[in-house]
C-alpha cells in the first residue's frame, strides 16, 4: 500500500484543479460555440467590458496579457480574429508607439451582454460545489 505523502496529497489538488479547469472550460466553449465565441474569445470581451465599462473606453492589450491565459502572440491573434469579427478595435498609443490599444465596439458590448449569463450559469453549474 502506498504512503500517502504531502507531496501526494499537492499533486492530487493540483491535478483536480486542472479537471475542473478542462470541464469549465469546454463547457463554456459548448454553451458559446452557437455565438461564434470560445472561452478565450469571451474571456477577453468580458476584461474589456469591465476594464472599460463606458463605450469607447480603451484598454491597452498589455494589461490583458497577465490576465488572460495566452501568451502575448496567442493573444495577439485572438484580438485579430475579434478584430475581424467586428468586436473589437485595435489602435495605436500616440503617447508609446509601441503600445496598443484595443476597444469594445458596439457589437462586441452588445454580444457579451447577450452571452454573459451563459458563461456565468456555467461557472455557477461547475463552480458552484
Amino acid at each position: 500500500m502506498a504512503v500517502k505523502t504531502a507531496d501526494t496529497g499537492l499533486e492530487e489538488r493540483w491535478r483536480d484543479i486542472l479537471s475542473v479547469h478542462a470541464r469549465t472550460m469546454c463547457e463554456i466553449d459548448r454553451v458559446l460555440h452557437p455565438h461564434g465565441l470560445g472561452a478565450s474569445d469571451f474571456e477577453v470581451l468580458d476584461i474589456l467590458a469591465s476594464a472599460a465599462p463606458r463605450q469607447g473606453e480603451q484598454c491597452r492589450v498589455q494589461n490583458l496579457v497577465g490576465r488572460v491565459h495566452l501568451s502575448q502572440s496567442a493573444l495577439s491573434r485572438l484580438i485579430g480574429r475579434l478584430e475581424k469579427d467586428g468586436l473589437v478595435e485595435r489602435s495605436v498609443c500616440a503617447e508609446d508607439r509601441r503600445g496598443v490599444y484595443v476597444t469594445l465596439t458596439r457589437k462586441g458590448r452588445d454580444l457579451h451582454t447577450e452571452v454573459l449569463p451563459l458563461q456565468r450559469e456555467v461557472l455557477g453549474r461547475m463552480l458552484g460545489g
